[in-house]
C-alpha cells in the first residue's frame, strides 16, 4: 500500500509513477478525493462525539424538567453519533480499497514496457553453440534427467518428473544456494506453500496477476508462486528490531503458477511449468538501507550464477513490467547458446514499504516510535537453472560438465554421462 502521507503531500509523484507503469492515473485522484471524504466524515464524527460528551456533563448536573429535556437531546445526538461513526468507517474502507488498487511508487526504474529494460552488465558474452549441441529438452532426455511425457500423463501439460541425475542436480543446486545464504547470515526457512487470502493480498499478488495463482476455493487458501509470500507474512502485524541491520531469510519451497498467459510459449522442456522448487532470499530492512540492500541481493544472485559457470546479463526492468509491489527490479538472464536467446533465471525486487504497510510490519526506532519497514526479495536458485546448465555445460558426445562449485554436492562427480554409457 502506498504511503498515505505521500498521497496527501505529493500526489503528483504517485501519478507520475502510474504513468511510468502505464497504469490508471485516475486512481490517484479518486484516492485523494476518498481521503478528503474520510477526513471530513471523521471530523464530523469527532465534533458530534465531543458534543455528546459535553452534553453528558450537563445531564449529570441538571434536574427536573431540564434534565428530561437534555436526556431527549442526548438520545437524538447519540443516534447522530452512531450514524457519523458508520459514515467515517465506510469512508475509510472506500479510501483503503483505492489505496490497495494503486501499485507501488516506482523508484529509478526506466520508463516503458517489457522490451524497454536497460542492460546493466553482461558477463560471459554470448557463446555460440557447436553444430551438434542439443536444446535443453533433448539434453534432459539424453541424461535421463527430465521426463515431461510421464509428467503430462500423470498431471497434464507443463508438468514433469525430475529423474535420476535431474533430481540430484536440482537438490545440489538448491543446497548450494542455502549454504551460500547461510554463509551471509540468512536464516534458512522451509515455508508453507498454502497461505490465507490476507497474506496473498498483502504481498500484492491478488491484483493484475491474480490469474496466475492457484486457489483452493473449498479451503479459501492459495498456493504460492514463491516463498516471498509466506516470508512476507511471517512477521505480519509485528514490530521488529532492526537496530543491528536487516533481518534476512532464505526460503525453500515448492512453487505453483498457472502460466495462464503462456499458451503456445515455451511448450517444450521445463521453462514455463506449473510446479518447481526455489530458494528465495527475503529481507526486512530499514528504508534508508533498502537501495543498498537491493544491490547486495543482486550480488548474491550473481555469485550463484558464477558458481554455476553460466554466461548472463543483468537488466534493469522497465516500470511497465514491474509487479504491483516492486518499486524497482533487476533480472539476471542466462544466455542459451542453442536457442540463441536470454532466459530469466533470477529477479530481485525492492518493494520499499509497500508490502509492510499492507501487512502491518513495523520497526521500533530509537525514540520509541514505529514506522513501516522495507521488504526486498531475490531468487537464489530454482529448477529453471537446469535449462541454462543443459545448454551451456554440455560436452561433445552428449555428456554434461559439472561446475566445480557443485561437485561436492554430487559426491565429487565431474562429468554426467548420457544414459546407456
Amino acid at each position: 500500500m502506498i504511503d498515505l502521507k505521500l498521497l496527501r503531500t505529493d500526489p503528483e509523484a504517485i501519478r507520475e509513477s502510474q504513468r511510468l507503469r502505464g497504469a490508471n492515473e485516475g486512481l490517484v485522484d479518486d484516492a485523494v478525493a476518498a481521503d478528503a471524504a474520510h477526513r471530513d466524515a471523521l471530523s464530523n464524527f469527532e465534533t458530534l462525539r465531543a458534543q455528546q460528551k459535553s452534553l453528558g456533563k450537563e445531564v449529570a448536573a441538571a434536574k427536573g424538567e431540564a434534565k428530561q429535556a437534555l436526556l431527549a437531546q442526548t438520545k437524538t445526538l447519540s443516534d447522530e453519533v452512531k450514524a457519523a461513526s458508520a459514515a467515517a468507517t465506510e469512508a475509510e474502507a472506500a479510501r483503503e480499497s483505492l489505496l490497495f488498487d494503486i501499485a507501488n511508487v516506482v523508484e529509478g526504474a526506466p520508463a516503458g514496457g517489457e522490451d524497454d529494460y536497460l542492460v546493466v552488465k553482461e558477463i560471459g558474452g554470448q557463446p555460440v553453440a557447436s553444430a551438434d549441441a542439443l536444446p535443453h529438452w533433448e539434453m534432459g532426455d539424453r541424461l535421463g534427467a527430465v521426463d515431461t511425457e510421464r509428467g503430462a500423463k500423470v498431471s497434464g501439460a507443463r508438468f514433469y518428473f525430475l529423474t535420476g541425475i535431474g533430481a540430484r542436480l536440482e537438490l545440489a543446486l538448491l543446497n548450494m544456494a542455502i549454504d551460500q545464504a547461510v554463509s551471509y547470515g540468512f536464516t534458512p526457512v522451509i515455508t508453507p506453500t498454502l497461505v490465507k487470502p490476507d497474506t496473498m493480498c498483502g504481498t500484492g499478488f491478488l491484483g493484475a496477476h491474480s490469474d496466475e495463482i492457484y486457489r483452493l476455493e473449498r479451503d479459501d487458501l492459495y498456493l504460492v508462486g514463491t516463498s516471498e509470500v509466506p516470508l512476507a507474512g511471517f512477521h505480519s502485524d509485528e514490530i521488529l528490531d532492526l537496530s543491528e541491520g536487516p533481518i534476512r531469510y532464505a526460503g525453500w519451497s515448492a512453487c505453483y503458477r498457472r502460466e495462464a498467459g503462456a499458451a503456445g510459449r515455451d511448450t517444450r522442456g521445463i521453462i514455463r511449468v506449473h510446479q518447481f522448487h526455489k530458494v528465495e532470499m527475503f529481507s526486512y530492512c530499514p528504508i534508508e538501507l533498502a537501495a543498498e540492500e537491493h544491490l547486495r541481493l543482486l550480488a548474491f544472485e550473481e555469485e550463484m550464477l558464477a558458481k554455476v559457470e553460466l554466461p548472463y546479463r543483468v537488466i534493469d526492468t522497465a516500470a511497465g513490467d514491474l509487479g504491483t509491489s516492486a518499486a524497482r527490479k533487476f533480472d539476471c538472464e542466462a544466455w542459451l547458446p542453442v536457442q540463441q536467446r536470454y532466459l530469466e533465471l533470477t529477479s530481485t525486487s525492492n518493494c520499499t514499504t509497500f508490502q509492510a504497510r499492507r501487512l502491518g510490519i513495523r520497526e521500533r526506532l530509537a525514540d520509541g516510535s514505529t514506522r513501516a519497514v522495507a521488504t526486498l526479495n531475490g531468487t537464489l536458485a530454482t529448477t529453471r537453472w537446469l535449462v541454462a546448465m543443459f545448454e551451456n555445460l554440455q560436452l561433445p558426445g552428449g555428456g554434461l560438465r559439472v561446475p566445480k562449485a557443485m561437485q561436492p554436492y554430487l559426491g565429487g562427480l565431474e562429468v554426467i554421462e548420457p544414459i546407456g554409457k
